[in-house]
Parts: structure tokens; sequence; C-alpha cells
């Protein structure tokens, strides 16, 4: 087959629409006459005008007011669609990047104080121990974490136990740790939502460690 025919052939893959929606915010903009648009990347879920949405971490709860695409109104936009949404009040300060939006009556989304993450060490020169503190990278959010508890050290391709509450992690190694992030930060479990749930931690603009929470 010609490559379009080869295309066309290709199964789409299935959107996650049947679940809440999680959208974290890449910019925001003041538009004079309209006001804030805030402007993601649809991860999961649908947004639609007249939604009540809510921001996390900041908990400002809205109206959205209308969906554009390409400068093209739309009634819902599904997950893959960048999108800009008016809202109906707000501050710049409310809609900052990383932040994310949900439907305030569907499993709102919420601020992690804390969370277990399995961590693969991919490129470190030493050896990382209770107390590191790297940056990281969890949809549009970049945010410092505190590595506060090893937990464990596990076998990375069965999961299996390998030994408890390790002093380090070095590379290769893959484990069980408590993560604490400096700053209010949204994160989510990778089997309720896959996109906001899969993390890349980097230092000294190396990527160090990637995972899953």
């Amino acid at each position: 087959p010609t490559l379009l025919e080869a295309l066309d052939q290709i199964d789409e893959p299935k959107r996650p629409i049947g679940i809440p929606l999680r959208l974290p915010l890449q910019s925001v903009y003041k538009i004079g006459g309209i006001g804030m648009v805030p402007v993601g990347c649809v991860e999961t879920g649908t947004i639609k005008p007249g939604m009540v949405v809510t921001f996390a971490p900041s908990g400002l709860t809205t109206e959205v007011k209308s969906v554009e695409m390409h400068h093209e109104r739309l009634p819902e936009a599904f997950p893959g669609y960048h999108v800009g949404f008016n809202v109906m009040n707000g501050a710049a300060k409310d809609f900052v990047k990383g932040y994310v939006a949900s439907n305030s009556k569907d499993d709102p989304a919420r601020a992690a104080a804390n969370f277990t993450s399995q961590v693969l060490v991919i490129n470190h020169p030493g050896q990382i121990g209770k107390g590191y503190i790297p940056t990281l990278h969890c949809h549009t959010a970049h945010i410092a974490v505190e590595f506060s508890e090893i937990l464990s050290k596990i076998d990375r391709h069965t999961g299996a136990e390998l030994e408890n509450l390790p002093k380090f992690l070095k590379n290769g190694d893959s484990g069980l740790v408590k993560m604490t992030p400096k700053k209010p930060m949204v994160v989510e479990s990778v089997s309720e939502y896959p996109p906001l749930g899969r993390f890349a931690v980097t230092n000294t603009r190396q990527t160090v460690a990637v995972g899953v929470i």
C-alpha cells in the first residue's frame, strides 16, 4: 500500500473520554473585552461551555464561557485538543503553568501533599539518598520535590521487592520513593489518569530518573 493507504488502515487510538476532565495549563492570556483565557491540552475527559471547573492547586472555581481551538469555537473539546477557554472570573495568579483544570462536580483535581512513586534511576553520577531535592517534570508542571523516604528497592521488571528501606539508589536501580513537593502540585495515579501519573526527574539540566505514580 501507499503511505496514505497505510495511514488510513491504522486504528485510531482510544481516547480517555469516559473519565473525569484533566487539563494541565500551558499558559494564560488576558484579552481585552473577553477576560482571562487559560490555554492547555485536554488530557482526559471533555470540556465544554457552561461547565463549572476548578483549578488546582489554586482552588478557584468558575464557569467556562467558551472553548476555542485554532480561533474556532467548539461545542466540546476532547483529549488531544489544544484549546483556549474563556472563564467567568479569576486573576492571572489563578492560572499558573502546571495548574490543572477539572470538572468541579466530577472528581476535581487536588494538590498532593506527598505521593509514592516507582522510580528508575538512569543517569546519576553517585548515590541518591533521603533528602535529595531534584526537579520533577509531570504534565506541564516543573517543581522541586524532596525524596522524603526511599521505601524499597525493587526489581525493575517484576516489581518484586529486593531490599526494604535501602540507604540509597544508584544507576540502574528501581525503587519506591515517597516524594514531597516543595510547592503545591497536582499529580495523579498512573492507573487512574495516565498522562498525569508519568514523570521525569532532572538535576543540573540532566535527566536523572523517570517514573510513575
